[in-house]
């Protein structure tokens, strides 16, 4: 965590001038009242910009005519240009990946940048959660069949579905939502394995879980295998045929982190020959293509990149976004903090 101090060198009792850049969707799923209006008792001086309502033009000369001391940011805010305005220290962006708000030249000034860190992650890890599931017990091959008019779908003498009890399960990458996972799946008694370059010893005795010794090892003696990488030049299509084909047969692969880490096409090709059960959340291109091969086989579980968070859990982010203000004005030491370094290895 980094101090404000490094950047205000001065305790304030407000913010003297906050520009919070929110659609009206954006304001009101964020932060709710009183959360808004606790957003605005933060400033001495405060403006709201409705980015639905300026081309990216009109954004900018606003402002650079603003040019306030710190920016609340989220999903459909413009690219910033440079330079930043000068006055601006502080980006607190509402949602997670900055990649469409930040460029890496953007932090070679004093910049301090935060966002919702692992405030969504529990709604991320649910999510994996139910897709492990829907693979299980079939949800999606059933929600199809059992929805035809007409048709009298229903099992077989011997059930095919299965449990999650005792299962063993895998995971690629060990960030908050991994962690998440692990604690939700507790209950299934379920043996965890872990690979990820972070992955240190006080992790393993943390949360009790295993260390994979590679990931040819973590496909291959795990029945369930969880995407959580994230997207970074050596990452992007590190999930090969090969090691998809390590799954054995009644296996289940879920991928809630990026899409571009798995090689797709070897994917589709395994679910459609039916060996392995497939849940899917991310997509290397989004929205999923209308013709895409996945969409065709009613055995793969997929969701719309609707991970997390969920829309009743938005003002958990907002209130972490809130929480983060506060410290900065009181120069305390702020949490989920970006720095070029973080930036540079996310998506």
């Amino acid at each position: 965590m980094l101090s404000a101090r490094h950047l205000t060198f001065f305790r304030m009792s407000k913010i003297p001038h906050l520009v919070a850049v929110l659609t009206p969707q954006e304001a009101a799923g964020f932060l709710p009242d009183p959360l808004f209006a606790e957003l605005r008792a933060l400033a001495d001086r405060f403006h709201l910009l409705d980015p639905s309502a300026l081309d990216a033009a009109a954004f900018h000369r606003a402002l650079a005519e603003l040019d306030p001391d710190v920016l609340v940011a989220c999903w459909k805010t413009p690219a910033l240009a440079a330079p930043l305005p000068p006055r601006l220290r502080y980006i607190c962006y509402l949602a997670g990946s900055l990649k469409r708000l930040l460029a890496r030249a953007h932090f070679s000034r004093a910049l301090l940048v935060t966002n919702w860190g692992g405030s969504i992650s529990r709604t991320v890890a649910e999510a994996a959660l139910l897709h492990i599931l829907a693979c299980l017990r079939q949800a999606s091959h059933w929600a199809v069949a059992m929805h035809q008019p007409g048709v009298a779908a229903w099992k077989s003498d011997f059930v095919s579905s299965r449990s999650l009890f005792g299962r063993r399960v895998g995971l690629h990458g060990f960030g908050p939502v991994a962690r998440e996972l692990v604690a939700l799946l507790r209950p299934w008694g379920c043996p965890v394995a872990v690979f990820a370059p972070n992955f240190t010893d006080d992790l393993v005795l943390t949360h009790r879980v295993a260390r994979a010794s590679s990931l040819d090892a973590l496909f291959s003696e795990n029945e369930i295998l969880v995407e959580l990488a994230p997207l970074i030049p050596e990452t992007t299509g590190i999930i090969t045929e090969r090691l998809l084909r390590l799954i054995r047969p009644g296996g289940v692969f879920v991928n809630v982190g990026r899409g571009a880490t798995v090689d797709e096409v070897s994917l589709l090709q395994l679910a459609r020959e039916g060996k392995i059960s497939i849940g899917l959340d991310v997509y290397t291109h989004e929205p999923l293509p209308a013709d895409s091969g996945f969409r065709a086989l009613p055995a793969v579980n997929l969701t719309p990149h609707t991970a997390g968070p969920t829309s009743d859990h938005y003002p958990e982010a907002g209130a972490f976004a809130l929480k983060n203000l506060r410290a900065y004005v009181e120069d305390r030491p702020l949490e989920a903090v970006v720095t070029p370094e973080i930036f540079d290895q996310t998506s």
